[in-house]
């Protein structure tokens, strides 16, 4: 009797103590029959109250583990889609239970617009990437992705130059749906409207199927692209100001019958930009002033069409076409305050650029279980031409400078993707890369004749960069363990001439340097899920800094009264290793992620400053390979929702790096004493910790009406030239929704206390400091209209270099 009371008391406790059912399934699209990734699965009780959840997987499966015994009511939901709910019972003699295939239809209710948009921005931290929904509330704080960046963690825009840096390092390429552009990425972001991007994704460790170029990785812009039947499209117009104008306006459209998808967009931005700044040498007495106004107009279109000729077979294709011009008035004054003397230089420089792009796919899907070959064909050319006139008023003759860029690049790409199973995937793959760059520079900047003439020179500059790579990957899933391994070889072949001619004795100067090699790029991402709330990832991979255009051109990429820069022809690539761990917290109204990356750097590329002989008063910067050096960082990125009303994300980073360069100094501390015994050489070492901080805050007030607040906070940024103080802007912004939806109307007002501007000092090669403004206190408007009406959604095409797929996350 004892021991049968015993024997029940256990029972009961193990009854009650039961929580090791499991919910599974697959979500896929009803009227196309594939999968649905990160549809969202709630599990509720029957007080209505969410249990647990979980979301699809890549494949559409899903597996939410740990739920006790009772009755269930499983709602499965995705934005555009309508809900489905089925109920189950969890016990312990059926404690597995499998939905099977659940089909979602979508709802055409939702779907009057060409793109479902989330109201709020959020951020998933992927085995590789962190992917950023852009929603509406991000698109509010500005014009242009060069406007959203600043809002992205781990990104940072250089206000001046437009330059983009992740993780504290410019070292990044930018893509734009998967594809490199010969445009400059400083320029190509000015002129993506903030409403055309869907995502965006910040791939900080990418594995061997992606190019292994940029230390810090890769952002890839991700563009709504709609294939709903029917004619659908979206216009929206911004103007911005607050010493200059600005304006901005694009249109994209697609019409979708049968088995044609036809799409284009057109963007436009129109802009003057002022800036102004002082550099003070403080020995030498001496103050250099700026005034910059440049003034831009690009003009950019996009046409495509996808053929499916039928559910295995899609042949698509489209062009891209940019054309730009403007010109920049540049005015300098040096004051030399010892002698009471001051001399004036004005710059007028002229440029247009056109850029086209032509891209051919084909794509056999062998089953629609992701089973498929894809043949990619891409090509891009670039044709720019700069043209400087500089004047003195001091004895400084003057000179011009004009500067012809003609760049063509080749891509071709074959890829195989084979799902051996639901848990298990292998993809390899062949490219080639044809880079081809060609700059004809006509000046007389440089050289002096005896009669205090400069001679006019001509130079040409021919770069060849040809790159054929193999890569394979295979990645498997168990229950609460993933993992991924590739490798990647590429064999490089690089050529450089540099020829220069005196036009006035015809002497001719020509220098070759070529540097071909083998390199192979591993990578490895291991993921474990202990349960839908936890994840951690482990990842490594090795990466190659190709120098650019820029840095291995001999000629001189720009020319003031004080300071010149040239590149270096004999510049040889950086290699980085890098390893990087991530952990991710699930709560109830958002999320936590923080990470950590640690890089070990070869044959590191860093700016080297040197004295001009011929004038002692000028700087001359250049690029030089240095030692082996390393490279660490500390990131923490959250979303949580406090009330319905307020949502939350914010960000914080660190970086810490070593640099080292040689750098010249005058040992007498004044150059104009100074002899070439005064002159010494010495290895710089720069100790480099830098932290940043963002939070970008969301209120709805109304279905209609939201408000916006960021705040950033960039700490004190230390490079070999200078070290910059820290920075920190508010922004204020409202978005008012009319028109049932397809309206939307955004106000924004950036830099409200006026507190972001750069300032600077150095102890390399001179004692000096300064300051930099620009139009930061800006006040912007915008205003856009969803117009159409399609209600079905076709199949869209694989995107290179990009495992999400398109349709995805909230949309």
């Amino acid at each position: 009797m004892f021991i049968t009371i015993i024997q029940g008391v256990h029972a009961v406790n193990d009854v009650a103590a039961f929580k090791d059912g499991s919910i599974s399934g697959k979500v896929m699209d009803d009227a196309l029959n594939v999968p649905l990734p990160y549809v969202n699965v709630i599990v509720k009780n029957d007080k209505n109250e969410t249990v647990t959840g979980g979301i699809s997987q890549d494949n559409g499966n899903f597996k939410i583990t740990g739920v006790p015994e009772g009755t269930y009511t499983i709602s499965i939901q995705y934005i555009g889609y309508k809900s489905v709910e089925k109920t189950v019972e969890i016990s312990r003699k059926k404690s597995r239970i499998n939905l099977g295939i659940i089909l979602l239809k979508e709802d055409t209710a939702e779907l009057d617009a060409v793109t479902v948009v989330a109201e709020v921005s959020t951020i998933q931290q992927k085995v590789d990437r962190k992917v950023i929904t852009v929603g509406k509330d991000l698109t509010t704080s500005g014009a242009t992705a060069s406007d959203i960046m600043n809002n992205l963690p781990s990104v940072n825009i250089d206000q001046q130059s437009g330059n983009i840096s992740l993780r504290g390092n410019q070292n990044v390429r930018v893509m734009v749906d998967g594809k490199l552009s010969n445009i400059p990425a400083s320029q190509l972001l000015k002129q993506i409207p903030s409403t055309s991007i869907k995502s965006i994704e910040l791939i900080t460790n990418p594995s061997a199927k992606y190019n292994p170029e940029g230390m810090s990785g890769i952002i890839n812009i991700i563009l709504h692209k709609s294939t709903n039947i029917g004619f659908n499209g979206n216009f929206n117009i911004g103007l911005g100001y607050n010493e200059e104008p600005k304006f901005n306006s694009a249109l994209d459209a697609n019409y979708r019958n049968g088995k044609f998808n036809f799409y284009g967009s057109y963007n436009n931005n129109v802009s003057k930009n002022l800036n102004n700044g002082n550099l003070y040498r403080i020995d030498q007495d001496i103050r250099q002033s700026f005034s910059i106004l440049e003034n831009t107009k690009s003009n950019l279109f996009k046409v495509g069409v996808d053929f499916y000729l039928n559910d295995k077979h899609t042949v698509s294709m489209f062009t891209n076409q940019n054309i730009f011009e403007g010109w920049t008035k540049v005015n300098t004054r040096v004051d030399y305050f010892s002698a009471s003397t001051f001399e004036l230089q004005y710059i007028d420089s002229d440029k247009e650029n056109t850029s086209q792009q032509y891209n051919l796919n084909y794509k056999f899907a062998i089953n629609d279980k992701g089973h498929a070959i894809e043949l990619e064909a891409d090509y891009n050319q670039y044709d720019g031409d700069n043209y400087d006139f500089n004047t003195f008023t001091s004895s400084r003759p003057n000179f011009f400078q004009n500067n012809d860029t003609e760049r063509n690049r080749v891509t071709l790409n074959l890829d195989y993707t084979n799902p051996l199973s639901d848990l298990e995937k292998l993809e390899f793959g062949l490219q080639a890369r044809l880079f081809d760059n060609s700059i004809f520079y006509d000046s007389n900047a440089r050289e002096v004749n005896a009669n205090g003439q400069f001679i006019p020179t001509t130079t040409n500059f021919d770069y060849s960069r040809d790159i054929y790579s193999a890569y394979a990957t295979y990645g498997k899933k168990y229950e609460k363990w993933s993992y991924q391994v590739g490798l990647r070889a590429e064999t490089v072949e690089v050529a450089s001439d540099a020829f220069k001619k005196d036009l006035d004795s015809q002497e001719e100067i020509t220098t070759t340097f070529d540097n071909n090699y083998f390199e192979i790029y591993p990578s490895a991402f291991f993921t474990y899920t202990p349960s839908e709330t936890h994840s951690y990832q482990l990842s490594y991979s090795r990466r190659v800094d190709r120098p650019g255009i820029g840095q291995v051109n001999p000629l001189p990429e720009w020319n003031t009264a004080l300071i010149s820069q040239f590149g270096n022809q004999e510049l040889r690539p950086q290699f980085t290793n890098s390893i990087e761990f991530n952990y991710t917290k699930q709560l109830g109204k958002g999320s936590v992620t923080a990470g950590t990356f640690y890089r070990v750097i070869k044959d590191e590329i860093q700016q080297a400053i040197s004295i001009d002989r011929s004038d002692y008063n000028r700087l001359i910067l250049t690029n030089l390979n240095f030692d082996d050096t390393t490279a660490y960082g500390l990131e923490l990125s959250t979303n949580y929702r406090p009330t319905k009303w307020w949502s939350i994300n914010s960000s914080f980073d660190l970086y810490a790096q070593t640099q080292k360069s040689i750098g010249e100094i005058f040992t007498n501390g004044n150059p104009e004493t100074a002899t070439e015994d005064d002159i010494e050489q010495r290895v710089l070492e720069v100790d480099n910790v830098v932290w940043n901080f963002r939070v970008f805050n969301n209120f709805k007030v109304s279905k209609t009406l939201s408000l916006s607040a960021f705040g950033m906070y960039r700490g004190q940024n230390k490079s070999i030239q200078f070290e910059m103080e820290p920075m920190m802007m508010v922004n204020l912004g409202m978005r008012y929704s009319f028109l049932k939806g397809k309206a939307n109307f955004s106000l924004n007002y950036n830099d409200i206390f006026n507190t972001m501007f750069a300032e600077f000092y150095s102890n390399n090669p001179l004692p000096q400091y300064g300051e930099f403004n620009w139009e930061s206190q800006q006040i912007s408007a915008r205003l856009s209209y969803r117009f159409g009406g399609g209600k079905y959604k076709a199949k869209s095409r694989k995107q290179r270099d990009n495992d999400e797929k398109q349709g995805g996350g909230m949309f």
